[in-house]
């Protein structure tokens, strides 16, 4: 393997280090190899139905102790950017992030308009309204874009399929705050202090995480849990650097790769 050696990983959770709600074999001694080891570590997640905190403490109950500093998530980069923006946000987000991020308007007019997972509130007037604010100029933002999500009793559909709907009506391109959008994995790479290319991203998802480590320069390992079987089928795998069964096998490989 060539290039610079791998100082810290960007590893993805559910589909991951987790799945259909049990984690994954191995997952919880991975990740403690990486911190013995020294390796910098970084959690990326496109969950966004829920803030930040309430991951962590779903993580714990999975065995993985995770500090806030090393919890990234779209919702932070919302709140971190629709703050410094001093936005009226329309959301067509969840019950929950209702509660938690700043800067959001009851009325006209709107600077930004925020989609998220908004399954609990989801009708045609909130999807009307969200359409309404775009048109009328409100920045269209999209906590993230993926099509489907897995759980233990089937596949649903995801945040990008209502981000679709008000992009397509209104004609406007949607600002991507999760992944696979570049900016998200540089500023992982950036809080821990070393560049992208010393940096592997890994995770299921060919079109988030394999495709958003590639563009941001990370090397790339896709886990063959999760969603692989299904983009396997569909022709999406293939992209990364390597692949493998399980990220039970992620520290034997960074050994391999002169991982610090």
């Amino acid at each position: 393997m060539t290039g610079a050696a791998v100082r810290a990983v960007l590893l993805d959770l559910e589909g991951t280090l987790y799945a259909r709600g049990a984690v994954i074999d191995g997952a919880v001694e991975a990740v403690a190899a990486l911190r013995e080891r020294g390796t910098g570590l970084r959690l990326l997640t496109n969950t966004d139905s829920k803030p930040a905190e309430r991951i962590r403490k779903e993580l714990a109950g999975y065995g993985l102790a995770v500090a806030e500093e090393e919890l990234f998530t779209p919702v932070v980069a919302a709140a971190r950017l629709l703050t410094a923006a001093g936005a009226r946000t329309y959301p067509l987000v969840s019950r929950e992030l209702r509660e938690v991020l700043p800067t959001l308007a009851a009325e006209p007019p709107y600077s930004h308009v925020l989609i998220g997972d908004c399954r609990d509130t989801l009708d045609y007037a909130a999807l009307d309204g969200a359409f309404r604010a775009v048109r009328d100029g409100a920045q269209l933002l999209a906590l993230q874009t993926g099509r489907y999500f897995k759980r233990a009793d089937g596949d649903h559909l995801d945040t990008g399929a209502v981000v679709a709907a008000v992009a397509y009506a209104s004609g406007a391109d949607a600002r991507v705050l999760g992944k696979p959008a570049t900016d998200f994995f540089t500023l992982a790479a950036a809080s821990l202090g070393v560049p992208a290319d010393a940096c592997v991203v890994v995770g299921d998802d060919a079109t988030t995480d394999i495709a958003g480590g590639r563009a941001a320069g990370c090397r790339t390992v896709q886990v063959r849990t999760g969603k692989y079987a299904d983009q396997r089928a569909e022709g999406l795998t293939g992209q990364a650097t390597h692949e493998l069964d399980s990220v039970a096998e992620l520290p034997r490989l960074l050994a391999t790769w002169g991982a610090a």
